[in-house]
């Protein structure tokens, strides 16, 4: 198995970001990459259209307003990717100001090498993590 994980810190508060992505069929609204966001099966299921053509079908199986997290499993699409699990959390900073953005990812990789597979997740997740920091302003 293949892991990706990736961090963004940001000035914004944990509520005031989590309001904005923690809705699990909210990723259209922030990530760049995705052009519209279907919720299926009473909201656990989401069918991505993505920019530039493509859908990917992914399946929530962890949602915590409380932890500001959600866990989701990607059911079908174009990523060379098998077995793929990942988790996007928004955690308070403590002592410093503002929140910290985590998106992480296990895989196989699928028809890729595995550092191929390894550079389009990562790709993706630093997509909408720029994004953030450009919208809510990144800390250091």
């Amino acid at each position: 198995m293949a892991r990706v994980d990736e961090m963004q810190a940001l000035v914004a508060s944990a509520e005031e970001v989590w309001r904005s992505i923690g809705g699990y069929d909210a990723l259209s609204e922030w990530h760049p990459a995705v052009e519209r966001s279907v919720p299926e099966d009473g909201g656990r299921v989401r069918r991505l259209a993505l920019r530039g053509g493509g859908v990917l079908v992914e399946r929530l199986h962890a949602f915590s307003e409380r932890e500001r997290s959600y866990a989701y499993s990607i059911e079908e699409g174009p990523l060379p990717v098998a077995n793929y699990r990942s988790t996007l959390s928004v955690r308070d900073r403590g002592e410093k100001r503002g929140c910290e953005v985590h998106w992480s990812g296990d895989f196989a990789p699928a028809g890729a090498s595995e550092s191929d597979a390894i550079g389009v997740i990562r790709g993706i997740y630093r997509a909408g993590l720029d994004t953030l920091a450009k919208r809510f302003g990144a800390a250091g």
